[in-house]
C-alpha cells in the first residue's frame, strides 16, 4: 500500500535534508561546460607536470582510513534496505535488452533501465518512481539535473522514508589520474546504491575526501563537479517523481531501444554478478576440507577485483 502523500503521479517535492539552489537553470549544461573549461585552463595547470598514478606515503594512510569507512558503511545496513537490495539485484538481472525502450530523443543516461526497474518494482508491490532532481548553479556549484529511483517505505500511518536507488553509482566519483588506492576504493563501492539518504551522505563525504586526497597527491585541485556540495545536489535537490515516461507504452515491443543502454545494462549485470561472487567469497568457510585451497582462491579473486 502506498502512503497517501505519494499515491499521485507527477509532483514536485523537496529533497530530505536540504537543497542546493532553487529553480532549475536551463543554462546549467552551458554553465558546467564553461566551468570545466575554466578549470582545465586555470585550475590544474600548475599540476600538469606532476600527474602520476601512484600513492604517496602521506596520502596512502588517509585513503586507507577512508577505505575502512566504506567497508563499514557497506556492513551497517538496515534490514529493509538489505532486503530491497536483494530484490533490486534480482530484478536488474532479469531485465533484457528488449525491455529497454526509448525514453528521450537525446542522450538516455540510463533512463531506459531506470523506468524498466521501476516498472518491475511497482509490479512487486513497491511504491517506486523515477526521480528527476534539478538545481540552479550557486557559487562554485554548477547547476544541473540528475535521475535516480526512490522507493517510499511507509513506517506507519503518519510517516514514511525514502530509499534511494542509483543504478550508476560509481560513475559519480570517477576522477582523472586517480592513484591506485583511490581506484580500489571506487571499485569497492556498490555497483547499485540502495539505501537511505543518511547513509548516502556518508558515502558522498568519504568519496569527496578520497578524491581530494588522490588529486592532491598529483598536485591537482578538486574540480567543482566532484565537490561534496555538487554531489549532494544530485540527491538532495527538489525532485519530481515519475512512474512512467511521457507517451511511452511499455507493453509494446520496441526494437529501437538505445544501444548505449543495452551496453550499460550488460556492464551493470556483470558488475552485480562479480560483486555477488566477491561477497560470497568473503563469507566464512565452514569445515577444514580444502580450507587452504579455498583461501588462496578467495585471495586471488579479491586481488584481481582490486
Amino acid at each position: 500500500m502506498m502512503c497517501a502523500a505519494t499515491a499521485t503521479g507527477d509532483w514536485w517535492a523537496r529533497g530530505i535534508g536540504g537543497q542546493i539552489g532553487g529553480a532549475f537553470s536551463h543554462e546549467s549544461e552551458h554553465d558546467l561546460a564553461l566551468m570545466v573549461s575554466d578549470f582545465l585552463e586555470n585550475g590544474c595547470s600548475s599540476g600538469a607536470d606532476s600527474w602520476c598514478s601512484s600513492d604517496s606515503d602521506s596520502g596512502l594512510s588517509d585513503l586507507h582510513h577512508l577505505a575502512d569507512k566504506i567497508s563499514f558503511y557497506k556492513r551497517t545496513v538496515a534490514q529493509y534496505e538489505s532486503d530491497l537490495l536483494l530484490i533490486v539485484h534480482s530484478l536488474v538481472q532479469s531485465i533484457k535488452d528488449t525491455d529497454l525502450h526509448r525514453i528521450k530523443s537525446g542522450p538516455c543516461n540510463a533512463s531506459c533501465i531506470n523506468f524498466s526497474l521501476v516498472k518491475l518494482l511497482r509490479l512487486s508491490g513497491y511504491d517506486a518512481a523515477v526521480c528527476v532532481s534539478k538545481w540552479q548553479g550557486s557559487g562554485k556549484v554548477p547547476g544541473g539535473d540528475h535521475e535516480y529511483i526512490d522507493v517510499v517505505n511507509c513506517i506507519n500511518a503518519g510517516s514514511s522514508e525514502r530509499v534511494i536507488i542509483d543504478v550508476d553509482f560509481r560513475s559519480h566519483f570517477e576522477i582523472a589520474r586517480a592513484v591506485d588506492t583511490y581506484d580500489r576504493i571506487l571499485k569497492s563501492l556498490p555497483a547499485i546504491y540502495v539505501g537511505s539518504l543518511t547513509r548516502l551522505k556518508r558515502y558522498l563525504q568519504v568519496m569527496a575526501e578520497a578524491a581530494r586526497s588522490s588529486l592532491k597527491q598529483n598536485s591537482m585541485p578538486l574540480p567543482p563537479w566532484r565537490s561534496l556540495a555538487y554531489l549532494q545536489a544530485k540527491w538532495y535537490s527538489p525532485y519530481q517523481r515519475q512512474f512512467d515516461p511521457d507517451n511511452q507504452n511499455f507493453s509494446s515491443v520496441d526494437s529501437s531501444y538505445h544501444k548505449q543502454c543495452g551496453r550499460h545494462l550488460k556492464r551493470l549485470q556483470s558488475s552485480l554478478q562479480f560483486e555477488t561472487e566477491g561477497e560470497r567469497l568473503m563469507k566464512p568457510i565452514n569445515g577444514d576440507n580444502n580450507r587452504g585451497m579455498k583461501f588462496e582462491r578467495r585471495k586471488h579473486s579479491l586481488f584481481r577485483a582490486l
